[in-house]
Formats: structure tokens, sequence, C-alpha cells
């Protein structure tokens, strides 16, 4: 019986370090996230499983390109994902198929160059925001079929979950995230 009793024991002290890894791991560290939709086709698609890293934005801001999960502002038991356009300082316009940066660096802007659009991509509708501290501009990919910043405002820095980092599904797309290198 004593062994019985230690055996569950040591059986039950397994199945709480478990849990309260995958917890701790789950909260502070990476959560899964599945994409929902076609906002991000061609780079992310309806059905694709991320990791997101919950990690990285508490330690630093997120930067241009880079593809964040949030809250949705309005409803903020919903979660997207959009690449990261503008940043807090900065005015970000949309006109006339383009998007341009005005910023310390750039006091007459600069178009934004996104190789990571299919060649011919336009970014329609129109938008013009000066982001305050701790405000992002956001768009999708799939720039005529996304609800984004355009449509919405800003994004609040309070709103970002974390940075999609993995793509684990399906397994022939399997893919490390890193943010474009833009040239202004």
């Amino acid at each position: 019986m004593r062994r019985f009793l230690s055996s569950l024991l040591e059986v039950f002290e397994v199945a709480l370090v478990a849990v309260v890894s995958v917890f701790l791991i789950r909260t502070f560290l990476v959560q899964p996230f599945l994409v929902s939709g076609a906002s991000m086709t061609p780079n992310f698609s309806d059905g694709d499983y991320l990791l997101v890293d919950e990690l990285t934005y508490r330690f630093r801001s997120p930067e241009r390109g880079e593809v964040a999960v949030f809250r949705y502002p309005s409803d903020r038991r919903t979660y997207f994902i959009k690449r990261i356009i503008g940043l807090p300082g900065e005015r970000v316009e949309v006109k006339d198929g383009k998007i341009l940066v005005f910023n310390n660096d750039n006091k007459d802007g600069f178009v934004l160059g996104e190789q990571y659009l299919p060649q011919g991509t336009i970014t329609t509708g129109s938008a013009d925001y000066k982001l305050l501290n701790g405000q992002y501009f956001v768009l999708g990919d799939n720039r005529s079929a996304s609800f984004d910043s355009r449509s919405w405002g800003v994004l609040d820095s309070k709103d970002i979950v974390g940075l999609a980092r993995l793509r684990l599904w399906p397994p022939d797309e399997f893919h490390v995230f890193a943010a474009p290198d833009y040239h202004y």
C-alpha cells in the first residue's frame, strides 16, 4: 500500500509541475494563434497556426514591419493580426495608393516600400493619423480586404498581445518571422 501511495504521489507531482509549466509558458512567453480570414494574404493564410511571442514587447517597442497579434480595440474579446506600419510620434498618410510616413528623420516624408507585398499591390482608401505616444498604425497585407487602422483608427500599445514569431502549420510552410529591412 505504501508503494502505491508513493507512486501515486510521484505521478501527482509530475502532473502538477507539467500543468504549472504549461500555464507559465502560455501566460508569459508564447501563445498559440490561429489565423482566421484573408486580411494577411499572401503572407499568412486562413488556418495558419502561429506561435506568438509575448515576451519581446515587454523589453522593447514594436518595430515597423513586424506582424503583431492584438485585441481589437472595439471588442477586446476578438484578436487580430496585422503588420505595424506607423510608430509613435509619426504621421502616417494613406493617399493615392501609397503610404507616406513623416517623422523627425524624414520631415518631408517617405513612401514606404513594402517588399513583402506582391508587386503592384495598391493600398486603397485614405487615412491621415498623427500617432501619439503608445499608438501604432497597422495594416493587413491583403490591402483590399483588410479591416485595419484605415477603418477603425490607431492601435494602442496596451492592446498588443505579442509578435508573430513562428508558423507551425501547415508543416510545409514552417517559417520563422523577422521584421523586414526598409530602405528609406
